[in-house]
């Protein structure tokens, strides 16, 4: 995974480097879950967690750029079991998780406007790699179990793929901000006859773009 990142911003840097935009970004967020089992809806809350990263914007034709972006997200989801669940177990009556992710999001922006501050859309896919994560949950008999989450083919997937959507407002100075929602259509969830958890995220993020370097082509005939 990182090595795929690496290269994912090497090849970037040699695509029209004097015209592409870097920034930082961070923001607070929170993220829940949409978690069923079977096709029974569990009842789920929100846990509040921040987001930090990297982006650029190499402009394509007119209003649109390309804006890619890696970064860190810590998520997590509290749920309630109204019928035995095999994941986290058969005996749990809820769940509390924490996951420490990266997240490599290959965005378009759209910005609606020529000014040099403007409103602007991105949207697109990402996903995300989980680095590790923590569980808590009751066990029906009423013991506590604590552990580290277990990632792999029969339990938690390492990789999710996620739909993004934000909405932002572009300053002159470089400055922006922007509302953050992204929605998993992929199942966290690797054990079969296991639940369906897919996560949803919404967050606010501020940024600035260290670069805003421009082409001035000079088109005068030269004599």
């Amino acid at each position: 995974m990182y090595r795929l990142s690496t290269l994912f911003f090497l090849l970037l840097s040699f695509h029209s480097l004097s015209q592409n935009q870097v920034g930082i970004f961070a923001g607070p967020q929170m993220s829940s879950a949409v978690y069923k089992i079977g096709k029974q809806q569990q009842e789920t809350s929100f846990k509040y967690g921040f987001h930090a990263g990297v982006l650029m914007k190499v402009p394509f034709e007119g209003i649109v750029s390309f804006a890619p972006s890696i970064s860190y997200s810590l998520i997590g989801y509290d749920v309630d079991f109204d019928r035995p669940s095999s994941l986290p177990d058969p005996d749990a009556i809820d769940n509390s998780t924490r996951f420490h992710s990266v997240s490599l999001a290959p965005l378009l922006q759209f910005d609606l406007g020529r000014g040099p501050s403007h409103v602007f859309i991105k949207a697109g896919p990402s996903f995300d790699f989980m680095l590790k994560g923590k569980e808590s949950f009751q066990l029906s008999g009423g013991s506590q179990v604590d552990r580290n989450v277990k990632f792999g083919n029969y339990d938690y997937g390492y990789v999710t793929a996620n739909l993004i959507g934000q909405l932002g407002f572009e300053k002159t100075q470089g400055f922006y901000i922007s509302l953050n929602y992204s929605y998993s259509p992929a199942n966290l969830s690797n054990r079969d006859g296991g639940p369906t958890i897919n996560n949803q995220i919404l967050g606010f993020s501020l940024g600035w773009y260290l670069k805003r370097k421009k082409i001035v082509i000079d088109t005068r005939v030269k004599e």
